[in-house]
């Protein structure tokens, strides 16, 4: 059994506006402290044998290789890579799927020796979203896939348990999963508010990213 509401409220989310480039991006941050020092943190989160233990499998050695493919997701290229040093450690990455292109950033910091803090930035092209698609959904089509990953590293660090990557899907159609992608999916359309988002509206995406993780709509 997952505390979803221990796991919800343990993740800060953020939603704004940027330029990358000269053109408009929207940037979503996720940031969790975990009880496991950073080096474990690292590990867990650049190993291909760990990754897909609590997120999906991954082709080949990103860290190495300098790319990488996850199983049925993204692919992409490592463009900076910084191994644990003086209580700090982070990657970036391109995330490529579907003929678009937006990027991941991943930094850890050390804030006590047995806990970790974890912050995950992604972003994306305004331009490159489909038509209509953050107005049906806000910030929560992404977002809930992301908060969906920290939960999987959450349980891996703390007893090595997981929800296997194959079983996400179904696990997200069950009472427990419904549950975590409603408090999820709220959770980003209050972040979208705090950004400045007309209320309604953003509680109307966030619903609707709610049926879509779920399968009802």
């Amino acid at each position: 059994m997952v505390d979803i509401d221990r796991q919800i409220d343990a993740v800060q989310r953020t939603v704004r506006g940027d330029e990358r480039d000269g053109e408009p991006t929207r940037v979503q941050k996720l940031s969790q402290t975990y009880p496991s020092p950073i080096e474990d943190v690292w590990d867990a989160v650049t190993t291909p044998e760990r990754i897909a233990r609590w997120f999906a499998p991954i082709e080949g050695d990103p860290l190495s290789s300098g790319h990488y493919q996850v199983v049925g997701n993204a692919g992409g290229t490592v463009e900076e890579c910084r191994p644990p040093a003086d209580g700090a450690a982070g990657y970036r990455i391109t995330w490529e799927f579907g003929g678009g292109m937006s990027w991941v950033e991943v930094t850890l910091a050390s804030v006590a020796e047995d806990e970790t803090r974890l912050d995950l930035v992604h972003i994306a092209r305004t331009a490159n979203l489909p038509p209509g698609f953050w107005e049906l959904y806000g910030p929560g089509a992404t977002g809930v896939g992301w908060d969906s990953g920290l939960l999987g590293l959450s349980l891996h660090l703390a007893s090595d348990a997981s929800i296997p990557p194959g079983e996400g899907d179904a696990w997200m159609l069950s009472d427990e999963g419904k549950r975590f992608a409603r408090r999820a999916a709220d959770a980003w359309g209050d972040a979208q508010i705090a950004d400045g988002g007309e209320p309604d509206a953003a509680r109307a995406a966030a619903h609707q990213t709610y049926l879509f993780y779920t399968g009802q709509g």
